[in-house]
């Protein structure tokens, strides 16, 4: 590949781009690739504990079974994904370890989504919301060989088809019989019946967590879950019905419709802690006033399955671009003169792309690392706000995955329609993510109603940077504290437009008021979620081992920072934040960073750690291409031409 070269001078009077105070890169040649930069990045992007979090899972892709299984029918890939499932059974030390620790249970996520979304999704619910909310609660102390050997894989049943989003109103119930201490559980409407939940005969037998309605002599006492068996090895049990839904987008998940006629479970199905108990004469008590925060306390264990859900679409982000970086550099086309060919990766119309989509990945992958670090180190008094960073993360995240995902497919051209290539499958496979525990715009409404009305730390007070005294038409475009600084004026700014439009809605009008701030709202909790990952990101560029390392994270970070910053220019313009040479310089500047990370793209992709194994079975990130297979004639057809 031919080195890329810098576009021709500045416009005079345009910012450009030391980054630093004292490199400009227009004076600067792109720095050759390194061997080493690749391993320097990868264990940035893994940590330096790679080998005891994410090995194992890793090492699964190279594994057959975990390879693409062609002609397959939708059925036939349920069977498969729980066979897998058992196979990541045999592969932890512990399941109950593994449904405890939420960077093991996130690394499964991120490598089990490359190959099997319905996997990633089956996993994440035995694990965590089923054997998770086990072990959250009483059951901790009891026997669960069943669930860890997987003789029963377990499942979890929330939303019912009248209430998704809002779960705390759901209408299933589990009533005290006081006469023989058990509970029965019942679907009393239609809208009542849960929907989704893996509760075919697939995969063998089926035990749930239920999320019903507690009614204790006629009083509602909140929602609470209930071990409940659902099927044996002769089909599901009296009570039980299952309905399975149509297919839906994306690999194949055994989805069902499922209802309760009067099944009676014993006292010990009622999974009970602080938040509620029922002792042996029926008295119930509880440390939580609020049927809502009872609610929430039951399903907990959605949190560390947003984490779940963010890492499964972040592997699969990651993945396909994998794929569509190797085949970028292995598909020839026309150059620029007749006889020519030269790889896809030489046009700027097709690498600038890859390498934006690549600077998102990265930020993804940083801001995921810091919401999980936050989530396992928060104590009882910055609870709320770590949550509230995994679902804005979350929400993010999806979305962005989503985008990587079909930018890639849409790069490898008609040869990323074949599901052989691995990347067909991963777009509709990030949809599920995107909705699975918690819609995103719900997530982020409630995120942003939290920013609003609760005390919020001014972003804008952090790092400063050595070329902070200088006017502002002397701050270069790539000084990342500056550009760190214009995002966290996004955030403020978005702030106070929200705040004025509830001062300014209508009066007496909660709902109206709302609406009117809902916008903005939205728009600060998007660049919040940016600057977030821009604080991520530039951490992990400051932990460089290398200083050739560094300096791509930075240029990285900083190609990052202004492809946010290009959507809110106007407004920083109009603020006094940016001058008008700066927004000029935007496009030059972002250009001159791609030129210099060109000559990295497959380091940065290669960081990713997919093992040559796995990328060896996909024909177009190997070199090869659907169709160069030889072709056998049909009999008779031999001498043809």
């Amino acid at each position: 590949m031919t080195t890329a070269t810098l576009p021709g001078p500045l416009p005079s009077g345009t910012p450009v781009l030391p980054l630093g105070p004292d490199r400009d890169l227009t004076t600067q040649s792109p720095p050759e690739p390194s061997m080493a930069l690749d391993r320097e990045l990868t264990r940035l992007l893994f940590g330096d504990n790679q080998a005891a979090v994410h090995a194992t899972w890793r090492g699964l892709l190279t594994k057959e079974m975990f390879h693409h299984q062609p002609g397959l029918t939708p059925e036939q890939r349920v069977a498969l994904s729980y066979d897998r499932l058992r196979q990541v059974n045999e592969a932890t030390d512990s399941p109950e370890q593994l449904a405890r620790d939420p960077e093991l249970l996130a690394a499964l996520h991120e490598w089990t989504g490359v190959v099997d979304g319905g996997l990633c999704t089956l996993a994440s619910i035995h694990y965590n919301l089923f054997l998770g909310s086990l072990l959250d609660h009483d059951g901790a102390g009891q026997d669960l060989s069943e669930f860890t050997s997987m003789s029963s894989t377990g499942t979890f049943l929330c939303t019912e088809l009248s209430h998704g989003n809002d779960a705390p109103a759901l209408q299933t119930t589990a009533e005290l019989d006081r006469a023989t201490g058990e509970f029965i559980l019942n679907t009393p409407t239609t809208g009542a019946q849960k929907f989704m939940p893996n509760t075919s005969l697939t995969g063998g037998p089926k035990t749930a967590v239920v999320a019903a309605r507690l009614l204790i002599d006629g009083e509602d006492q909140g929602v609470y879950l209930f071990l409940t068996p659902l099927s044996d090895d002769k089909g599901h049990l009296p009570g039980v019905h299952v309905r399975r839904l149509p297919d839906r987008t994306g690999t194949p998940v055994d989805h069902c419709l499922t209802t309760f006629d009067q099944v009676r479970l014993d006292r010990e199905a009622l999974l009970q802690a602080d938040h509620g108990r029922i002792d042996a004469d029926g008295t119930f008590t509880s440390t939580l006033g609020s049927r809502r925060r009872r609610f929430l306390q039951s399903i907990a264990r959605v949190t560390t399955g947003k984490l779940c859900m963010s890492a499964g679409t972040l592997g699969m982000a990651r993945a396909s671009l994998v794929i569509a970086v190797r085949h970028a550099y292995s598909r020839q086309i026309s150059g620029s003169r007749r006889g020519l060919r030269v790889p896809l990766m030489e046009h700027r119309s097709h690498h600038s792309r890859l390498l934006h989509s690549l600077a998102l990945a990265y930020a993804m992958s940083f801001l995921h690392r810091s919401a999980l670090a936050q989530w396992i180190g928060h104590g009882l008094e910055d609870q709320e706000e770590a949550a509230r960073l995994v679902a804005v993360a979350k929400g993010w995240i999806t979305w962005q995955a989503r985008a990587i995902t079909t930018e890639s497919r849409e790069r490898c051209g008609a040869q990323g329609l074949f599901p052989a290539n691995g990347i067909s499958d991963l777009p509709l496979n990030v949809e599920g993510g995107i909705t699975a525990e918690g819609d995103n715009l719900v997530i982020w409404l409630k995120a942003a109603a939290e920013m609003l009305f609760a005390s919020q730390n001014d972003d804008r007070t952090a790092t400063e940077s050595p070329l902070s005294d200088r006017p502002l038409s002397d701050r270069p475009l790539t000084d990342l504290s500056f550009l760190r600084g214009l995002l966290a004026e996004v955030v403020a700014g978005w702030r106070s437009r929200a705040q004025l439009a509830l001062r300014q809605g209508p009066a007496g009008d909660p709902l109206g008021r709302w609406n009117e701030a809902s916008t903005p709202a939205l728009e600060m909790v998007s660049a919040y979620a940016c600057l977030k990952a821009a604080d991520a990101f530039m951490a992990a560029a400051a932990r460089a081992g290398t200083p050739e390392a560094r300096r791509v994270l930075e240029e990285l970070c900083c190609l990052f920072l202004l492809q946010q910053l290009n959507g809110h220019s106007g407004l920083l313009l109009a603020d006094n934040h940016m001058t008008a040479d700066h927004v000029r310089a935007l496009w030059p500047t972002i250009s001159g960073l791609v030129a210099r990370l060109a000559p990295h793209t497959m380091a940065l992709a290669d960081a990713f750690d997919l093992p040559e194994e796995f990328l060896a079975t996909v024909p177009i990130a190997s070199g090869g291409l659907i169709g160069h297979e030889p072709c056998e004639r049909p009999a008779g057809e031999a001498g043809r031409s």
